[in-house]
């Protein structure tokens, strides 16, 4: 009775990534544009516009824009970002939880 049994490893194979440089830094955000784009995970709304209050009580010569994605988290949303480049020098993308 000693049938042989086949495992699978649990990991899997995850795919190849390639790296990316991050962005450059801004020199300042005095006068700059900050998007504060909200994916729209469960609760992120709250505490986005919680980082937003604290750049208008903090950083008060920093412009901020709120500006939630067309969709879900789960979907690009192309408009969005070319929106930031065109309008925005900076931007925190962030969930909730």
């Amino acid at each position: 009775m000693s049938t042989p049994i086949v495992v699978h490893n649990p990991l899997g194979y995850p795919p190849k990534v390639a790296g990316k440089a991050l962005a450059p830094r801004l020199d300042t955000l005095n006068g700059r544009t900050i998007y504060i784009v909200d994916c729209r995970f469960d609760d992120s709304d709250i505490l986005l516009k919680s980082v937003q209050a604290w750049f208008t009580e903090h950083l008060p010569e920093v412009k901020t824009v709120y500006k939630p994605i067309s969709s879900v988290y789960t979907k690009d949303d192309p408009a969005t970002w070319q929106e930031i480049k065109e309008k925005g020098d900076a931007a925190v993308i962030g969930v909730g939880h």
